[in-house]
């Protein structure tokens, strides 16, 4: 055989090798099922993944941030497909200001990779590659960068949201809460971030479609929630599912939802508890690890063609779908029926047919639900909201039984307590020598005299000296203090116990911030030692304050660096005029104002 022949031969094997992988990636870049559309596939095989790690120590990573990791998972599963990465700045902007990405397809919800400036600027646009990590370190995907740029993050929340105020969950997050700088490209799968809860109801859109079409399912309802469901829910989507003859996939968010919003371990096991309510074989469960924007009518229409690419057929569409709530005046977001006519405007380009509902609510003379739109005139009408729902728990009031069903209930009184077997946090601030830390100890003697709940004292000099011997009295080193309380507190609380910091917490931000980290899990009470800087100045036994005003103590609360007075304390004490221990006994009325402690000051 000539050298020539040699050539040709090879060369045909190349050409056939080429033509197999070409095959191989038309086969695996998109799975198609019967349900739905294509769906994307980001995973390589394993020889180009290990290529991937072996080069992975010469690139930047990026610790995924929650709400990344969450994106991160559904562009990984095809969730959001047709998305191959987080959007560039032309997919962005598109989708920003007309719903579209570049080329034109319908896409409501910017998909970010939000970084700091610092890291922003080691990244060069067509060459650089980013490993994309969890919060352990284990590296799950490598995206390959498109675009680095400085978003004009209020124009993108006025935009996607209609607002810019901090009260709206998503545009507070847009605004003040993520990353200054944006990094676009396409994302390689090296392996799907682990779970160990659920597993069996961690369902991709593959699993779906492949599920659907085992059980000859050929029109699929899907009803999207983030939220306990109780009567009123069952009975919307039984009616949901009837109205459109197809079988009922719920399908609940459990990724980054609104503040305050029952934990998904919570909610899971009651939806668990309610499949047996349904018709046997019409109802399927399953979890979206999506993190919620709260963005009202764009929201709905996402919601929509991510359960597409789930499989489902049909969406049910509620009253005020997808909404924050109210703004600071006390005006709803959006109107209630927004969502459904923005959804209904692009219902025959997504493919996902929208069964509209109102709210369900309850006849007590017919004993029955109804939507609010077929309530009969004169009818007598319950209902439980959910601040009342918080309440009744909180207060270990009955739930009644036309509400919710009794196994849900239970479920929720095991993970939600009545406040006098919570943990609560008391956060004392106020300048030095105020009287914080005697007080402090007064009100632990009364709890551990009473006993019932593990007490525990966060005192500003005790934490100085154990948990933050290394920070000065910087505003930087402050917060990283003042956190570090919260954070130990927030485990005390979320554990049933007590927990009583006696910092000098100066910052309002600051102290904002431990209050959001605690609340959570049970009682925050914020009490202001609010004694005037006169009588703090004549208590200084170290003479602190006569070192301040001398220049010899640098940066010291009230003197060279400020104390800003809250404005949102549950209690204000003035040591001047009481003494420790009736400063204590106030702390414990309050207390049992809010049930956190009995009458007899325990739990």
């Amino acid at each position: 055989m000539s050298p020539s022949d040699i050539g040709t031969k090879h060369q045909h094997k190349i050409e056939v090798n080429i033509g197999r992988i070409k095959d191989l990636t038309a086969l695996t870049s998109h799975l198609i099922a019967p349900h739905g559309g294509e769906l994307v596939q980001l995973q390589v095989p394993a020889a180009r993944a290990a290529e991937l790690k072996a080069h992975s120590k010469d690139w930047p990573s990026w610790d995924l941030t929650a709400r990344q990791l969450c994106d991160l998972e559904l562009l990984m599963s095809g969730g959001f497909s047709p998305l191959r990465g987080f959007m560039n700045r032309a997919d962005y902007e598109g989708v920003c200001h007309n719903m579209r990405l570049a080329n034109g397809t319908l896409w409501p919800m910017p998909i970010t990779l939000d970084v700091s400036e610092d890291f922003a600027k080691k990244l060069t646009p067509g060459s650089s590659k980013i490993a994309l990590r969890d919060p352990e370190g284990v590296m799950l995907a490598v995206l390959s960068v498109e675009d680095v740029w400085q978003p004009d993050r209020k124009s993108e929340a006025q935009s996607v949201f209609g607002s810019t105020s901090a009260a709206h969950p998503g545009a507070d997050y847009a605004i003040n809460k993520s990353n200054p700088w944006y990094v676009g490209g396409t994302i390689e799968e090296l392996q799907p971030h682990a779970h160990y809860d659920f597993r069996a109801l961690r369902l991709t859109p593959a699993d779906l479609r492949a599920e659907f079409g085992r059980l000859g399912w050929t029109k699929v309802v899907a009803f999207q929630t983030r939220n306990p469901m109780h009567r009123a829910h069952v009975e919307l989507t039984m009616r949901a599912a009837k109205q459109v003859e197809a079988n009922l996939l719920i399908h609940p968010s459990v990724g980054m939802t609104k503040p305050g919003d029952v934990d998904y371990f919570v909610r899971t096991r009651c939806y668990q508890l309610l499949l047996s309510k349904y018709p046997k074989g019409t109802v399927a469960l399953s979890m979206l690890p999506l993190a919620m924007r709260m963005g009202g009518p764009r929201e709905a229409v996402w919601h929509g063609l991510i359960r597409k690419n789930h499989g489902c057929t049909h969406f049910i569409v509620g009253r005020d779908h997808a909404g924050p709530g109210k703004d600071t005046d006390g005006k709803n977001f959006y109107g209630p029926y927004d969502a459904q006519e923005l959804f209904k405007k692009h219902e025959a380009e997504m493919g996902v047919t929208m069964v509209p509902f109102q709210m369900m609510v309850y006849l007590q003379n017919e004993d029955r639900y109804v939507p609010a739109d077929e309530v009969p005139q004169g009818a007598k009408v319950l209902d439980v909201s959910g601040t009342e729902l918080r309440q009744r728990l909180n207060e270990g009031r009955d739930i009644p039984a036309w509400f919710t069903y009794p196994e849900v209930v239970k479920e929720l009184r095991r993970s939600y307590p009545p406040r006098d077997k919570q943990g609560v946090t008391i956060f004392f601030t106020g300048l030095s020598g105020s009287g914080k830390s005697t007080i402090a100890n007064a009100l632990i003697t009364k709890f551990l005299e009473t006993g019932g709940r593990p007490v525990t004292l966060l005192d500003g000099d005790l934490v100085r000296k154990n948990l933050s011997s290394e920070l000065g009295f910087s505003k930087e080193h402050r917060d990283i203090n003042i956190r570090r309380i919260g954070y130990v507190a927030s485990e005390i609380t979320k554990n049933g116990g007590i927990a009583v910091c006696a910092p000098i917490a100066p910052y309002e931000a600051t102290r904002k911030a431990v209050r959001q980290m605690i609340e959570p899990f049970g009682g925050f009470i914020l009490v202001h030692a609010a004694t005037t800087i006169e009588v703090c100045e004549q208590r200084d036994r170290k003479g602190l304050y006569a070192k301040a005003r001398a220049g010899i103590v640098k940066e010291f609360t009230g003197i060279s660096d400020p104390y800003e007075a809250p404005t949102d304390a549950e209690v204000v004490i003035d040591t001047a005029q009481l003494s420790p221990e009736e400063a204590a006994q106030t702390i414990i009325l309050h207390l049992e104002r809010e049930g956190f402690v009995g009458a007899n000051g325990n739990g």
